[in-house]
């Protein structure tokens, strides 16, 4: 349904502020601004890239001499008094909005204004998982909805005020993302607007990482070769005018200094015991090749230009172009009869593996934002049965397990002194499901104490983390996620594991089951439960399913399926609440309608040709096959709910 048109009154322009007010607004409220460009700018540029594009837009946001702004009132943010501020905001806003939305001859215009960072990789402080959820979800919607979240979130903009703004820099329907702004972030807006000014989107205070730690001593011999490039690309005819020319020139240097195995970055053996961050970053090179240059070089050769004699892979929405820094070395060893390299480039995991005879294999895997999970192993090897990992340095114990025997104790997995493990069996994601292999893995009591987790292998790189939600307590807080490792945890594991496989390939980070409801079912036929499995992605859209599990079914059973919905926030942090329902038949084969919904839904009714109304988060009510009910509920706000679908 379109967003209601508001009924529009122009007003006259503000008074446009004299430069030098202007300037000293902008100096007084740089970090506040630089963070707005920010949070506005594509997510897709990449955390350095943003963060250079956020203080390029908020430097160049005053003209040498201010013109008249647009016409309409430039409101200013959190009832400050200082127009200047207002029309500076709505420039950076503007400039923010265009760096998605204009063309590239914009961007032509302002990257030679940004500021220039030779020999470090900037970006903000990694935040908590509550920041990371955001990051994800506002990079899945349009620039002006994530302004307008912004504004009202961050800046503190009243709906109308920030409408005129968005209009002001040029939105045609402010209401519209206005309107869908209001299905972001957490419910509470006071906790949205804590999200939004915590580290994890504050492009002032950044973490600089070196680009280029060992090849700073090569500049002379790349230098060098650039130049002899250039010169050959010069007699060829091509002027040095030639916009294509140019581009060409500078990705074929970009391209020398690559391929050089001396110029990548490879952590000390100890830094994992040290760092505050613990992700990919920390992994040291290990395997027996790693001073294999030859081995390395066609490794960085391929990923660079990869031939038609290289085979590449890359898990959805996931680039393969060549890195524009140096990438870290994790691994390089012959592993069966394959050599394998592991880089990594801070975005992305790419293995390169030689077997003989046959094509060498390119294979590319989002990894931004891991953490000590999802960075925990990596796939070295896999066969149609088969499977090796490279464990994290943090690992310190591991163990397999089959999902599909809950009761059984997980077995030692043994590991060699480089991190590689034994051969381990693969889920099937075919044929029969009679068994489904997990891991198992215990950190180092060096980063957390007694943390054990599950993972298992859905066709990509990193494997999947797997965790668990249990049902709401009697008036206890909200429970959160938390490792799948608990009995109740495994038996609600051993009812889904199979239906992974519908997930397989889709590029998967995370699966958490959710129980968010329990039922006593009619007919004294025992307890039910409510499970909603969302599945969440690396590139941040999720899927979630809904089912009811009647008690006393086989661990294989999966229960009912009641909804299956993708790309959707249902089941996340930022969409806790979720009604549903299923048909049943009692033992004595009487056919009921069973309803339940989430901790804060206080009544259910239904309507249609059944028809019935009740207090609390469950209902049944009697229903032949066929017949007809529309649901709904009612939260503890007062606010309605529509079942899911």
């Amino acid at each position: 349904m379109p967003a209601p048109q508001r009924e529009r009154h122009p007003r006259p322009a503000g008074p446009v502020p004299a430069l030098g007010q202007a300037e000293a607004t902008l100096v007084e409220h740089y970090p506040r601004l630089v963070r707005l460009a920010y949070l506005i700018l594509p997510p897709r540029l990449g955390r350095h890239r943003r963060v250079l594009a956020a203080h390029g837009v908020v430097q160049n946001a005053l003209p040498a001499r201010p013109g008249p702004i647009k016409k309409g009132r430039v409101p200013a943010p959190r009832g400050d008094g200082a127009p200047a501020l207002g029309w500076i905001v709505r420039r950076v806003v503007g400039a923010a909005l265009s760096y998605e939305h204009g063309a590239a001859r914009w961007r032509r215009a302002v990257r030679p204004a940004l500021p220039t960072v030779w020999g470090l990789r900037l970006s903000p402080r990694i935040g908590g998982a509550d920041e990371l959820a955001l990051e994800q979800q506002l990079a899945t919607v349009p620039a002006e909805v994530r302004a307008a979240f912004v504004l009202q979130h961050l800046e503190g903009y009243a709906p109308d005020a920030a409408a005129e703004l968005l209009e002001a820099a040029g939105i045609p329907e402010p209401e519209a993302a206005l309107s869908a702004a209001e299905r972001l972030g957490p419910q509470d807006g006071t906790q949205a607007g804590l999200l939004l000014d915590s580290v994890e989107f504050d492009p002032c205070t950044v973490q600089a990482r070196p680009t280029d730690l060992l090849r700073r001593r090569h500049w002379r011999r790349w230098g060098l070769t650039a130049a002899l490039l250039v010169a050959v690309m010069l007699t060829v005819g091509q002027s040095a005018k030639d916009p294509a020319s140019r581009d060409l020139t500078d990705r074929a240097a970009v391209a020398v200094a690559m391929v050089d195995p001396a110029s990548l970055v490879r952590a000390p053996a100890a830094a994992w015991q040290s760092s505050s961050r613990i992700d990919f970053t920390v992994w040291p090179a290990r395997g027996s090749l790693t001073g294999d240059r030859a081995l390395l070089g066609r490794a960085l050769r391929a990923w660079a230009r990869p031939g038609p004699a290289v085979r590449v892979s890359a898990a959805p929405r996931t680039g393969t172009g060549p890195t524009s820094a140096a990438p870290q070395l994790l691994y390089a060893g012959r592993v069966d009869d394959a050599d394998v390299v592991l880089l990594y480039d801070g975005e992305r995991v790419v293995r390169y593996a030689e077997t003989a005879g046959q094509s060498a294999e390119l294979a590319f895997s989002r990894a931004d934002n891991a953490d000590v999970t999802t960075a925990a192993a990596v796939v070295l090897t896999r066969t149609e049965s088969r499977i090796r990992f490279l464990f994290a340095p943090w690992v310190a114990e591991t163990t397999t397990r089959d999902l599909l025997a809950p009761d059984s104790p997980a077995r030692p997995l043994p590991v060699a002194d480089d991190g590689v493990s034994d051969a381990v069996p693969r889920p099937g994601l075919t044929g029969p499901c009679s068994n489904w292999p997990a891991l198992q893995l215990r950190s180092s009591e060096r980063i957390a104490e007694k943390h054990a987790f599950l993972l298992t292998d859905l066709g990509g790189l990193s494997p999947v983390h797997l965790t668990y939600t249990p049902p709401p307590g009697s008036g206890a807080p909200a429970r959160q996620p938390r490792e799948a490792t608990s009995a109740a945890a495994l038996v609600s594991w051993s009812h889904t594991a199979c239906t992974l496989r519908s997930t397989a390939g889709d590029g998967v980070r995370a699966v958490n089951n959710w129980v968010f409801a329990e039922q006593q079912l009619p007919e004294g036929a025992g307890q039910a439960e409510w499970l909603c499995s969302r599945a969440d992605t690396w590139n941040g859209p999720g899927r979630a399913t809904v089912r009811f599990q009647p008690p006393a079914t086989t661990p294989r059973e999966p229960g009912t399926l009641v909804a299956d919905a993708r790309d959707t926030s249902y089941c996340s942090r930022f969409n806790q609440h979720i009604l549903a329902a299923a048909h049943w038949s009692a033992p004595s084969g009487t056919q009921y309608l069973l309803a339940a919904g989430s901790r804060a839904v206080t009544r259910i009714a239904v309507t249609g040709q059944v028809r019935a109304d009740g207090s609390g988060t469950t209902l049944a009510v009697k229903a032949a096959a066929g017949q007809s009910a529309q649901l709904s509920g009612v939260l503890s706000t007062g606010r309605t709910l529509g079942a899911v679908h």
